[in-house]
């Protein structure tokens, strides 16, 4: 699992290759992630936006923008825990994906960015 502690909130993240929804044969490879984010500071903050950049080994490059996670904004109080899941498709076995959430302090309306830690994302037969 990789983590990250940025301006008080912690950020971590497991990886999952899914053989079952990948198709090595046409270079579509699958991965699920699953994250975990600790409001550790003493304000309630509000996860606004995602930016994702996504490495593949084949070359590829893309970066990915949005509103919240899986269609929520969430709000984490002082101690609060926010758990989601998501998915990433590949042309290669193997690649890495790294980024920043964009929050927001409820009691004043200030924006900071929370680091996510890089991930690896490699299809279990490379890694025997």
């Amino acid at each position: 699992m990789n983590t990250q502690i940025t301006s008080g909130v912690k950020v971590s993240v497991s990886v999952v290759y899914q053989p079952e929804y990948s198709n090595p044969a046409k270079t579509h490879f699958m991965f699920s992630y699953q994250i975990t984010i600790e409001n550790l500071g003493d304000v309630t903050i509000q996860l606004m936006n995602r930016h994702w950049d996504i490495f593949d080994s084949v070359g590829d490059f893309k970066q990915v923008e949005g509103e919240g996670v899986v269609g929520e904004q969430p709000i984490l109080a002082s101690g609060a825990v926010y758990q989601y899941v998501s998915g990433c498709n590949l042309k290669s076995e193997m690649g890495y994906m790294e980024g920043h959430y964009e929050m927001t302090k409820i009691v004043d309306g200030s924006v900071f960015h929370v680091e996510i830690p890089r991930f690896n994302l490699i299809a279990s037969f490379k890694l025997n």
